[in-house]
């Protein structure tokens, strides 16, 4: 789904939509970032009107400079056909150094980390979000602060226990759920505002540059949680595939901003009036007889902005699963008109396990902002990295200009990480755990993969001397078709060789069948198919996939037709190798990463699975192999 300009009619639903999907996890970021700025901590920030105006101006430019400028005018330029987010990134980045070996490592290593620096990120904000929004209740009623935690658990489980029925009917109410929120946001601090309007002398940058030129260890560590105000900025990039540019922008600068910055400034001048509401400037900004509903509408926004992050951690999943740095994963699709709506159990379960132990384990959302932060710091740095790489190598800008620009954004993403280290000891190391442990898993699939394509390519016999043995000395054919799945086109397929072997028979066409998956989301159906007669009824055929496209070969097989090369569906047999891997302790891999290796490789999705085969048509045919 997609967006320009012109499309008037589509584009107020579609900036509707991008409102309700886009801006969750931004717009839910006042219910905690001034609280956490001058919350009694480890870091705490002195209240004083001086330090107010410091930090208001800080999150008011930080706004601009990350949100507006960096990604709205800049990242979302770099598109993979219309697709946005880490991985899209990465393969740009990768497609304009594929000449480059070492280029094209460092890239990939890049790309990996802000995977998992994503992944980190996706288990804090939901338990952050609804944390939150249910510690209203303390303020309403001090006596049911026991039900925080239990309540919020239970909150988090109907989320993901929600997951597999689809977000379609949901995701209608999204948008104008949001619309509410941004709404009552803007009004109750437009509202205090009026009440304190010396407080908009902070949209003046200076009074940021005079917070640090006054006080700059204590600016500088204000930064880790002023960097709270712009958790959530990555998703306008990751989901402009499915709105277009345009709707986002038009939703961040007419609406969202605008609401934002309004309810910044009016938390900032009810503490400056009332400095005892800085227990939670954000439920004290509302009228007392409003609080309950407040609460209620929080929930709500804390829920969407983990819908987001959860659909966003399904579509990182398949995508990454699709390029090869995840192994095969069930992949449900929940929607039959958007192709994009889909649910991984897999992904889905572990993040709420993982989310869960989070806020059993913190059980507040000002301990957890402690671990909130590096993650999506750690992500801004190398997003900027990517770009850079983008802009240099793919769109010929100059390295003066790159430079620049590269340099600008990374003062800025550079500030926020260092401030955010000093939160290591607090929880910081959570996400940095959690992230160590996804690329240790990532890489290692990754590079596993390509060890074990190596060793099987090398053992594996040559194609054409093969073909033209068996039509020297042809052996039995049988009626049929046999498909033999095979990662490498120009060698023998193990799989042939020992039904060969034990059956000594070839079916009547026989077909060596490589799936391809490319760096763009989608191939054209006309362009999904390439075959090759090689002679003695044998063929080689080649589909080929984007990222974000849905595998199917018995559908797409059909297109062979239009190759020369007519598959009856029903004569048709797949035989698939099924590897039993041994480690052994050859160079190469170290052993430990061997066993992971194997450990994944184990519990990989079945092939028949991924590519949506029939199941009484697969022949499985097994081998050991030591790597």
């Amino acid at each position: 789904m997609s967006s320009t300009p012109g499309s008037k009619t589509r584009l107020p639903a579609l900036t509707l939509a991008a409102l309700g999907v886009v801006f969750g996890d931004i717009g839910t970021s006042p219910l905690y970032t001034i609280k956490e700025v001058f919350s009694v901590g480890m870091h705490p920030v002195p209240l004083n009107e001086a330090n107010m105006f410091g930090i208001l101006s800080l999150i008011v430019w930080a706004l601009i400079m990350v949100v507006s400028f960096k990604y709205v005018a800049f990242i979302m330029r770099a598109d993979n056909r219309g697709e946005g987010g880490i991985m899209a990134l990465l393969a740009l980045a990768s497609r304009s150094t594929a000449d480059n070996a070492k280029k094209q490592r460092f890239i990939m290593l890049l790309g990996i980390l802000g995977a998992c620096m994503f992944y980190s990120d996706g288990i804090i904000t939901p338990a952050i979000s609804v944390l939150s929004a249910i510690e209203g209740l303390e303020l309403a009623a001090p006596i049911l602060h026991p039900l925080i935690v239990p309540l919020t658990l239970l909150v988090l489980f109907v989320l993901f226990w929600a997951q597999s029925k689809g977000t379609s009917m949901v995701g209608a109410l999204f948008g104008p759920i949001m619309l509410l929120w941004f709404g009552t946001l803007g009004v109750f601090g437009a509202i205090e505002i009026l009440s304190y309007p010396v407080i908009l002398h902070a949209l003046n940058p200076l009074y940021a540059i005079h917070f640090f030129h006054i006080s700059p260890w204590i600016a500088f560590v204000a930064l880790g949680a002023v960097v709270l105000a712009v958790t959530g900025a990555e998703a306008l990039y990751a989901d402009m595939g499915h709105f277009g540019r345009f709707p986002i922008r038009l939703a961040w600068f007419g609406f969202v901003l605008p609401a934002l910055i309004l309810n910044y400034f009016g938390q900032g001048a009810l503490v400056l009036q009332h400095p005892e509401a800085v227990k939670n400037p954000f439920y004290l900004l509302a009228p007392e007889w409003m609080l309950f509903p407040m609460i209620i509408l929080a929930t709500l926004a804390a829920v969407i902005a983990s819908q987001a992050v959860i659909t966003g951690a399904f579509s990182v999943s398949r995508q990454a699963l699709q390029l090869g740095y995840l192994p095969r994963m069930h992949v449900e699709h929940t929607s039959e008109s958007q192709q994009g709506q889909v649910y991984m159990p897999r992904v889905n379960w572990g993040l709420m396990l993982a989310v869960m132990t989070l806020v059993i384990g913190f059980r507040s959302s000002g301990d957890l902002a402690a671990a909130y932060g590096i993650a999506v710091t750690g992500d801004m740095v190398i997003t900027t990295l990517l770009a850079g790489i983008v802009f240099h190598y793919l769109w010929g800008w100059g390295k003066v200009r790159t430079i620049a620009l590269v340099l600008l954004f990374l003062t800025i993403d550079l500030a926020f990480f260092s401030a955010n280290i000093l939160k290591i000891p607090d929880g910081g190391w959570v996400p940095l755990v959690i992230g160590t442990l996804i690329f240790t898993l990532m890489l290692t699939w990754k590079t596993g993969r390509s060890t074990l394509y190596l060793h099987l390519k090398n053992e594996a016999m040559a194609l054409e001397p093969f073909i033209e043995a068996m039509g020297a000395n042809p052996p039995t054919r049988v009626p049929g078709n046999a498909i033999f799945m095979t990662p490498d086109p120009d060698g023998v397929p193990h799989a042939m060789l020992h039904n060969l072997k034990h059956n000594k028979v070839l079916h009547e066409k026989v077909v060596m069948l490589t799936v391809k998956f490319l760096d763009i989301p989608h191939t054209a159906v006309e362009d999904r198919v390439d075959v090759v007669a090689l002679g003695h009824a044998f063929y080689k055929v080649s589909v080929t996939y984007g990222f974000k496209d849905e595998p199917d070969l018995p559908r797409d097989l059909r297109l062979c037709a239009n190759k020369g090369l007519e598959l009856d569906e029903m004569s048709n047999s797949y035989f698939i190798g099924k590897e039993s891997l041994i480690a052994n302790r050859k160079p190469g891999m170290a052993f430990w990463r061997k066993k992971i290796f194997i450990g994944l490789f184990r519990s990989a999705e079945t092939i028949t699975n991924q590519f949506k085969l029939p199941p009484n048509r697969v022949v499985e045919l097994g081998a050991q192999v030591s790597f």
